[in-house]
């Protein structure tokens, strides 16, 4: 796997917890998607056209994943950022499922699924980790969260 900053590849998961806990206290498609590593339909999420300044948080447990000035408009549909927040808060595994070879992101603090990230971004890293808006939740700067 590769090395990038905000990403550790430890094969762990996080502390995924108890299913019945993450069925009781999450939306059915923000279960689906952090949970069962669904994929919502692409141009579908709410905050795919969110460019504010503020923190993209982990729906499922809070934890800071992304800033908005890593945000970019990959035109693939989902929301896109050059890197993680900050060093650890990202897991790495190969997926090799759908008859693809992808690298699958995690949220290191709980393990849910985020999605998946691509060599192809743009300048400074060259990445493109594309996410679910349904595992995310955003904390505008000096505001609630959405």
């Amino acid at each position: 796997m590769r090395e990038h900053v905000g990403v550790q590849d430890t094969g762990d998961e996080g502390d995924a917890g108890d299913e019945s806990h993450w069925k009781e206290v999450l939306e059915p498609e923000r279960y689906e998607v952090l949970r069962l590593k669904a994929t919502e339909p692409p141009f579908s999420g709410a905050l795919l056209d969110v460019h504010d300044p503020g923190l993209f948080r982990c729906a499922g447990c809070s934890s800071p994943l992304f800033r908005s000035d890593d945000k970019f408009d990959s035109g693939s549909g989902w929301p896109s950022f050059t890197r993680a927040a900050s060093d650890g808060v990202i897991v790495e595994r190969e997926d090799t499922t759908h008859g693809m070879r992808r690298t699958e992101i995690i949220c290191a603090g709980c393990g849910g699924h985020l999605g998946h990230v691509f060599p192809d971004g743009p300048r400074p890293t060259g990445l493109r980790y594309c996410v679910n808006s349904l595992s995310l939740t955003f904390e505008p700067e000096g505001g609630m969260k959405r």
